[in-house]
């Protein structure tokens, strides 16, 4: 099962993806497996040396007692020191972002969590992504493809 930010590639270009383990507590873990998470304004930042994703949404579990989680808060993320300072120095430059992707659970069952080193998409950059989204849709139509 997987859980997919589809506005991420409207709104950035992507130069490289990383696969990170994200620390959940147990009603956490269990709203994802139902998919009940948004991506809306998610996005990734450092704090000491570690990485965060902020503003992710995964809503409270229906069954959750007193111990239920906060729905949005931030929640650390898992790299090797490698793959964060790499991370660090392209932050540092301008116009660069660390967006989440999608969640996903490995074979062994843990969540993890895909994010995306990107630049913004200018205006017209998405436009040109409009049209041509637009002109394989009708050759699709049009052949019957």
């Amino acid at each position: 099962m997987e859980l997919i930010n589809r506005k991420a590639n409207f709104e950035y270009f992507f130069e490289e993806t990383y696969q990170a383990g994200i620390v959940l507590s147990g009603t956490e873990i269990k709203s994802i497996r139902s998919g009940k998470v948004s991506f809306n304004d998610s996005y990734c930042l450092f704090h000491k040396g570690e990485l965060f994703v902020q503003h992710l949404h995964i809503a409270e579990y229906s069954f959750g007692t007193y111990l239920n989680h906060n729905a949005i808060q931030e929640r650390k993320l898992l790299l090797n020191k490698k793959e964060l300072k790499k991370l660090a120095s392209k932050i540092n430059e301008k116009g660069y972002s660390i967006i989440p992707l999608k969640i996903f659970f490995s074979e062994k069952g843990l969540a993890k969590l895909e994010i995306g080193l990107g630049k913004g998409k200018k205006h017209h950059d998405k436009r040109n992504v409009i049209k041509e989204r637009e002109s394989d849709r009708d050759i699709k139509r049009k052949y019957g493809l």
